[in-house]
């Protein structure tokens, strides 16, 4: 029989594959555009934000604090890579979110499975651009030709017909259209984290942006739950990962929300996760649900590391609230 035998947090910020100094100079910029909320889920902009900034702000934003703060990025990265190879997975189920790359505002699941054989990463656009933005976002696609990375198309089937006999209500994806991607929740982990060889994924894709139909904390949990119940009843003997991909807070850092996020995965205060409510969970910060998921299915492991990093980049105090985890 299959069992959970590890599980892994991660952010996808494009922060993630820019340079020490793009965080230093460059975010003022892009997050001017950004669809930033206060701490309580009301809309701001970014000269707001300047308007109202507490006595600390010069030296968070800092360069010498920035490029510390990009170090311990880089190095928690590098240790769950490696954490990753050793765990000797045979499949991982990325737990993810799409922001418009497979669906668009036309038609937009709750909850959606992919149980291809393979998905697909788009290559980057083969024009050049001056947009340094634009330059580090396609580091998450391909170099030169589109890639069809290997999925478990049999894990897949079986978690959405268990999830709909237990009364989930799931869009089931055998095959992208033309203008399909896997997108950047997926490839990133792809391009990232496996750069000694793809391990086939199931991609349980959560509609955590996008009103009206986001998934509640408690549901996401449930969700989990139930992922592991049937990972645990798939026949093949085979050893599976879980992968929360996304979060914590973005665009403004709310570190506050990040510690409580953090906290209760360090003590598995799962009722604290299912309680989160609805007006912090907007925005990039909607994607600590896929790590309240991700808990749901790993209740069973112990949380070998967590590494947390309030990623400011702008004088307005915009950034991601990076995280990383293993569990195992």
């Amino acid at each position: 029989m299959a069992q959970i035998v590890a599980a892994f947090g991660s952010s996808h910020s494009t922060m993630l594959v820019s340079s020490v100094e793009h965080w230093q100079e460059m975010f003022d910029r892009v997050d001017r555009r950004a669809p930033i909320n206060d701490f309580d889920g009301a809309p701001r902009t970014f000269d707001e934000l300047l308007n109202n900034l507490p006595p600390n702000a010069a030296a968070i934003i800092a360069k010498d604090a920035m490029a510390q703060r990009h170090r311990a990025t880089m190095d928690a990265m590098d240790r769950l890579e490696r954490d990753i190879a050793a765990s000797g997975v045979d499949v991982l189920v990325i737990i993810g979110d799409d922001q418009r790359e497979m669906f668009k505002d036309a038609f937009r699941p709750a909850i959606a499975i992919y149980y291809g054989e393979t998905i697909r990463n788009a290559a980057a656009p083969a024009e050049p651009t001056a947009d340094w933005y634009l330059q580090d976002q396609r580091k998450r696609m391909e170099d030169k030709e589109d890639r069809h990375y290997p999925c478990h198309p049999a894990l897949g089937r079986a978690l959405i017909e268990g999830l709909v006999a237990r009364d989930f209500d799931i869009t089931a994806m055998k095959s992208l259209s033309a203008d399909q991607f896997e997108g950047h929740a997926y490839s990133f982990i792809h391009r990232r984290f496996m750069p000694k060889g793809p391990i086939p994924i199931v991609p349980v894709i959560i509609n955590t942006y996008y009103p009206p139909n986001q998934p509640s904390p408690r549901r996401c949990f449930e969700l989990g739950v139930a992922i592991k119940e049937l990972v645990e009843a798939f026949p093949e003997n085979i050893r599976v990962g879980i992968l929360a991909s996304g979060g914590l807070s973005h665009f403004l850092v709310n570190e506050q929300l990040d510690r409580e996020v953090v906290a209760a995965l360090e003590k598995k205060n799962h009722a604290a996760l299912k309680r989160l409510p609805l007006n912090k969970l907007v925005s990039g910060s909607s994607e600590i649900r896929n790590w309240i998921a991700t808990a749901g299915a790993v209740q069973h492991l112990n949380l070998d590391w967590i590494a947390y990093v309030p990623g400011y980049r702008s004088h307005a105090l915009t950034g991601v609230g990076l995280c990383f985890a293993h569990w195992r």
